[in-house]
This record gives structure tokens, C-alpha cells and sequence, in this order.
């Protein structure tokens, strides 16, 4: 998955393109295209590498999501801020410093003793990812200031974006199988550190002009309400706490009151974090609501599906790496036909149809038994998934900027990409205690006794993933309903460029 950059890089973009085009930029392009491949390989290696993480560290089911959400939840909620930071302090060293900080998390995370150990380093990699890819991306955004260049530069990312998650999966397999799991995380410690020694050289230095505040009240209020609801969720989780227990309540409530002091305070602020006339029009709201909803289905359906391939099926790290081949190949062949289709169409049709398609997918799933054959349940619905994620992810990258000016078009899209990190991390906390719950009611409702527990568990199991999977199938419903209800934009009010997420 991509992100994109805060909306400093484009005040100052006209004083840029004044400049001669740097002789250094394919060169630069290629730095910045292996640290993007990083950070999307780090996204599915962790996938594949989950469930032997989890047996090696005694991580329980309540809380093995973590090593997905701190990841997720520091990436995400700290993304506008990294947008920032990169733009005011210079996107060159906030490059090199994400770098070099995704280098040493890393490594944290795979030498890590327990689990708590393993969820900081996940929390740490994600807050350096934050200032890492918005750097990235401002660096093309000034360095190809030449229409047709620019595009190419940003057709490179987006491949990389797409390709990088396919072999991330095969890697991870690789490593997780032959070597151990802790080098799906050690692998970045070696290509951070020589990308951040390539990137001295190669990237020219560029800042934003204007005010260079920080909105930190709002960073602050926006992570802890964050960070409230997704432990609220997980405690719900926990064997004897459950939704009713005043620690889930208080966590809860809490959340909810964060996030309202959030809006609240944004609405007042002279710099803010998130500018409100952002999200308030109709069709960038929409979007962003679509792709909350999206990355929530998206992300539980990894984590899920990864358990039923590795501790049902049997399948080892390798063959579960291919068997999710599909899915990330079927995105991209189909995102280059709905690119061709968006002018010609419109939006709303593209994302009607793949949001159908996503829901029919995430329904398959749930006829899956302990029995049932990859051929015949996970390889179509996979098939019907991807194609329809393509056709929802193109024209919701565009719908995101309509009616954007230059001055926010990249808080725009940052917004879109926050989206999409909120939802995969609040998604995969919510469906994992809707998961772990309906296990342990299962196995309550059908162990007769303690010796009967090991002859229902794989039943369990696969019970609930079908809640998982079903509940991922709500959250598209109301991704479709959003998109029927608030996408108004027509095919000719689509702009020029499109909001850089994969």
C-alpha cells in the first residue's frame, strides 16, 4: 500500500518548477522506488510471517492482530504529521532520518524477546514509515516538475507499490520457512541503510515555504482517541473482560471523546492538522469514508485468511505466499483497465461494481470448511476480490481530489491513504474480537468436556473466520451503500492527476 504526501510540497511547487529539472532524477526516482519497495514489502512479509511470530512468542489470539494495527495505528495517525514535518524540516532528511529509524525498528522487531517487545518495534516502524513515505512522495512531486515526466515517475511508484507486494509475499514465504520469521523483519535493516547512504548524493534538499507550525494538540487528541478504540476492541477480546466490562467501556467512551476534542480543535485551529473543508464536501467524504470501510475488510481478510491457509490447510510459509499471489495480480491487470474506463465512465459505476464484486468475494470465504479445497473456495474468491478492489481503489483515488485546489491537493490525498491505514488498523481490532469471541462460544457450545476441546478446535476455527469474514462483508455493504448514496462526480469532473494509493 502507498501514501502520498502533505499538502506543503505544492505551495512552493511553482518556485520549484522555475528551477532547471535536476540531472540526478532518475537516479533519485530509483532511491526513492527502493524505499518504497521496502515499506511494501515489510506490509506483506509480516502477513506471511504472523502465525510462526505468534507460535514462537506465545502471542494469544486476543492480541496477535497487534503486530498488524501498532504498525497501522502509529503509520496512520501519524501520517499528516510526517507530511509536515518532511515538508517544513526538508524532505531530503526526513527521508534519510525515516530511513535510518525504519532501519533500527526493524532490527528492534527482529531481535525482539517477547511480545511486547515486537509490538513497539511494529509501532516504531510504522511512526518512521509516516515520515518516510510523505518524503517520498513530496521528492517526486518537486523533482518532476515536467507534466509527462512526473507521470511516469508516479506510474514507476505506483508498479513498485503493486509488484512489491507480490514478491513481498513470496519472500516472506522464503524466509519465514527457511530461515525464520525474525528476517522478514531483519531484511530491512541492510536495503534502509544503503538506500539512506545512496539518497545523500542523489536527492536534492527542498522545503515549503509559509507557515511551518505543527499542529501537535491535534496529533496528540487524533492518536490517543485512535489508540482508545482499537485497545477498547482488543480488550473486549480478552478471555473474561468482554464489551460489558467497565476497563472496555472506559476505553471506549474515552475513545469517542478524544476523537470529538479532536474535530473540535480543528475546527478552530489556525494550522490544523486536518483542514475540516477537507472532508465536509460530499464526494472527498465519501471517498475517504469508502476507503476507511475498504482498508478494514481488506486488511482482516489477510490476517484471516493467512490463519486458515497456515493452521488449517497446512500450508507451509512458501505455499501460502503463492496461494495469495493471485489476489495481488489480479489488482494489478485490472487497475490498468480501470484506469482506461474512469474517463469514459465515470466513477460511481466502477465503484458500485467493485465494491458488489468485493462483497461477493468476502461471502465466498465463508462457506470454507476445514476440508474445502484452495481451487474452489480461497483461489475464486480471491479472483473476484481483487478485481473488485481495482475497480473501487482507481476512481476513489481520483473522486478524493475533486474540486481540490493545488494548496490541498496533497493533504487530499494523504487523508485518503490515513483512511485506508485507520480502517485496515480498527478493522483487523474489531474483527479479531468478533473472531476470538465466537471461538470461545463455539467451543463453550460444543466441548462436553475438556478431552473434547482438541477434537472441536479446528471447527472453531473456521467458525470464526465465517464471523470474520462475514462482518468484512458488512463493512463493503456499507462501503456500497457510501459510494451509492454520496459519490456524485461525474467522469468530467475528474482531475487531472489522481490521488497516489494502492
Amino acid at each position: 500500500m502507498t501514501t502520498t504526501s502533505d499538502q506543503a510540497s505544492f505551495p512552493g511547487q511553482r518556485a520549484e518548477a522555475e528551477a532547471p529539472p535536476d540531472p540526478k532524477r532518475w537516479l533519485a526516482l530509483a532511491v526513492v522506488a527502493i524505499a518504497q519497495l521496502m515499506v511494501v514489502l515489510d506490509a506483506s512479509i509480516v502477513n506471511i510471517a504472523l502465525p510462526s511470530a505468534r507460535d514462537d512468542l506465545g502471542i494469544s489470539d486476543a492480541n496477535v492482530q497487534w503486530v498488524i494495527t501498532a504498525y497501522t495505528l502509529a503509520f496512520g495517525g501519524l501520517l499528516l504529521l510526517g507530511g509536515r514535518i518532511a515538508d517544513f524540516t526538508g524532505r531530503k532528511r526526513a527521508f534519510v532520518i525515516g530511513l535510518l529509524g525504519f532501519a533500527g525498528a526493524s532490527a528492534l522487531g527482529g531481535f525482539a524477546p517477547n511480545q511486547e517487545l515486537l509490538f513497539a518495534a511494529r509501532a516504531l516502524q510504522g511512526a518512521f514509515g509516516a515520515l518516510l513515505a510523505p518524503a517520498a512522495l513530496s521528492i517526486i512531486t518537486v523533482t518532476f516538475t515536467e507534466p509527462k515526466e512526473r507521470a511516469r515517475a508516479f506510474g514507476v511508484f505506483g508498479a513498485i507499490a503493486g509488484g512489491g507486494a507480490a514478491i513481498g509475499l513470496i519472500l516472506g514465504g522464503v524466509l519465514t520457512e527457511y530461515a525464520s520469521w525474525r528476517w522478514c523483519l531483519g531484511v530491512n535493516v541492510p536495503i534502509a541503510i544503503a538506500t539512506a547512504l545512496a539518497a545523500i548524493p542523489l536527492v536534492r534538499e527542498s522545503r515549503a515555504p509559509g507557515d511551518r507550525r505543527y499542529d501537535v494538540p491535534g496529533t496528540v487528541l487524533a492518536t490517543a482517541g485512535l489508540v482508545a478504540l482499537v485497545y477498547g476492541f482488543t480488550r473486549a477480546a480478552e478471555p473474561g473482560v468482554g464489551w460489558s466490562a467497565p476497563s472496555t467501556i472506559v476505553l471506549l467512551v474515552g475513545s469517542v471523546a478524544l476523537l470529538a476534542a479532536f474535530v473540535a480543535y480543528e475546527a478552530r485551529a489556525k494550522n490544523p492538522l486536518l483542514p475540516l473543508r477537507i472532508v465536509l464536501d460530499r464526494n472527498r467524504g465519501g471517498s475517504y469514508l469508502i476507503f476507511l470501510l475498504v482498508g478494514a475488510a481488506m486488511f482482516a481478510m489477510f490476517l484471516f485468511l493467512t490463519f486458515y491457509l497456515q493452521q488449517t490447510l497446512g500450508y507451509s510459509p512458501l505455499k501460502s505466499g503463492f496461494a495469495f499471489l493471485p489476489f495481488s495480480l489480479g489488482i494489478i491487470v485490472t487497475a490498468g483497465v480501470a484506469a482506461q474506463l474512469l474517463p469514459k465512465v465515470g466513477p460511481r459505476p466502477l465503484m458500485l461494481t467493485g465494491l458488489v464484486m468485493g462483497t461477493v468475494g468476502m461471502l465466498w470465504l465463508t462457506q470454507i470448511t476445514p476440508d474445502t479445497s484452495y481451487w474452489t473456495h480461497v483461489l475464486p474468491s480471491e479472483l473476484v476480490m481483487s478485481i473488485g478492489m481495482a475497480l473501487v481503489f482507481i476512481p476513489t483515488s481520483s473522486t478524493a481530489l475533486v474540486g481540490v485546489g493545488g494548496h490541498d491537493a496533497g493533504i487530499a490525498s494523504a487523508v485518503l491513504n490515513t483512511s485506508q491505514q485507520i480502517g485496515g488498523a480498527l478493522g483487523t481490532a474489531l474483527l479479531n474480537t468478533l473472531y476470538a469471541s465466537a471461538v470461545t462460544a463455539y467451543i463453550s457450545d460444543n466441548a462436553t468436556s475438556p478431552a473434547d476441546v482438541a477434537r472441536v478446535q479446528p471447527d472453531a476455527l473456521v467458525h470464526g473466520y465465517h464471523v470474520a469474514f462475514a462482518w468484512g462483508a458488512v463493512l463493503l455493504v456499507v462501503g456500497l451503500v457510501t459510494a451509492a448514496v454520496a459519490i456524485r462526480a461525474a467522469r468530467q469532473d475528474m482531475p487531472a492527476e489522481a490521488a497516489v494509493a494502492v
